[in-house]
């Protein structure tokens, strides 16, 4: 399916009922040229919170802000596939055309800010779905968030592989410069036809790139992610995006293997017989080597680096990457010490 990521609709977990389209009347579609893909749908959001707080032991962020459910990037790995199951809708093609927005994210966010005791180091912008999808560019639900980020100094880190953030290159320098803000550009692969197929909406390999050196040249901390690493399909691209992304100006690199919780994996297995099929055989064997003999590991602490030969030999990639291209391991820190609420303050009673 054009522009899309994927091209089913997996059952919702949850549901009891299963519905079938009539395969005459999807043949009757087609004949009649009914058969254009299915246009993004905007849903509004009613909840009455925007931070979200992390419990799981090996994430290294508290706190996440997520402007958006679902993710019109299509990704046919993404890992964040199953959140959609929670709202009633399926995995596949629901999670890139029935986008959940949360339009009072900033006047949450702003109340959440402003209550006495707040204090946290940082927060990820967003742990779930990218800030950065299409939709932000008309909606700028993620700039008004910065907006208030900015005002009140909070440290954040953005991670997205759309070229869109530099838009916000004004709000993320006032950012930078009190030492609360960094970001992580991802970059799956250098090659343009395989973003394109498995990351149908994305930017351009180029495009992040060129994020990474606007970035950079502003003065704000980039770092690039290479991830998800698919043996396989893209595990020999990773020296290569290290060593490109730190001349564009990245001081540090990160990995991560590729994850398919619940639904996803059948989503990425569709599209390897789609797009690979002369490789779906070898991707799917090195992911069950990297996945102890399953398609997915979820246990704590080991979900994030696999385990075995396959594993090993990621890591040796990545620590050759990031040696020849010059790169830090260690993440910039954050300072939180510049956070205030903004406003007239309070007069002290001997002022």
């Amino acid at each position: 399916m054009k522009g899309r990521g994927s091209a089913e609709q997996p059952v919702n977990r949850f549901t009891q009922k299963e519905w079938i389209p009539d395969p005459e009347y999807l043949e009757y579609l087609y004949r009649c040229g009914e058969d254009d893909p299915p246009q993004t749908e905007v849903l509004d959001d009613a909840s009455r919170s925007v931070i979200t707080k992390n419990s799981s032991p090996d994430i290294e962020f508290d706190y996440s802000l997520n402007p958006y459910r679902g993710c019109e990037h299509g990704c046919s790995y993404c890992y964040a596939r199953p959140s959609h199951e929670f709202l009633g809708f399926s995995p596949g093609l629901d999670f890139e055309t029935r986008i959940v927005a949360k339009r009072e994210a900033a006047n949450l966010l702003r109340d959440e800010l402003s209550k006495p005791g707040w204090k946290v180091p940082d927060m990820v912008m967003s742990g779930i779905t990218d800030p950065y999808q299409p939709l932000e560019k008309k909606l700028g639900i993620t700039r008004q968030c910065l907006e208030v980020l900015s005002q009140f100094k909070q440290p954040v880190e953005l991670i997205t592989k759309n070229y869109l953030i530099t838009r916000d290159l004004d709000l993320l320098s006032l950012l930078a410069s009190k030492r609360a803000v960094r970001v992580r550009i991802s970059v799956t692969s250098l090659d343009p036809e395989l973003s394109r197929t498995l990351e149908p909406r994305a930017s351009s390999p180029e495009r992040r790139l060129q994020a990474i050196e606007l970035l950079s040249r502003a003065g704000i901390p980039v770092g690039v992610n290479v991830s998800p690493v698919i043996p396989g399909l893209n595990d020999h691209e990773m020296i290569a995006i290290l060593e490109r992304a730190a001349q564009a100006g990245a001081v540090w690199g990160h990995y991560i293997p590729l994850r398919l919780p619940g639904a996803v994996s059948s989503v990425f297995v569709s599209w390897l017989e789609r797009y690979r099929p002369h490789t779906k055989d070898k991707v799917l064997r090195l992911v069950r080597e990297l996945r102890g003999g399953k398609l997915n590991q979820s246990e704590f602490h080991k979900r994030f680096q696999g385990q075995g030969e396959v594993a090993r030999r990621l890591r040796q990639l990545y620590q050759l990457g990031m040696k020849k291209a010059g790169l830090s391991f260690s993440v910039p820190r954050l300072d939180p010490r510049s956070f205030e609420v903004p406003g007239p303050k309070q007069l002290g009673l001997f002022d």
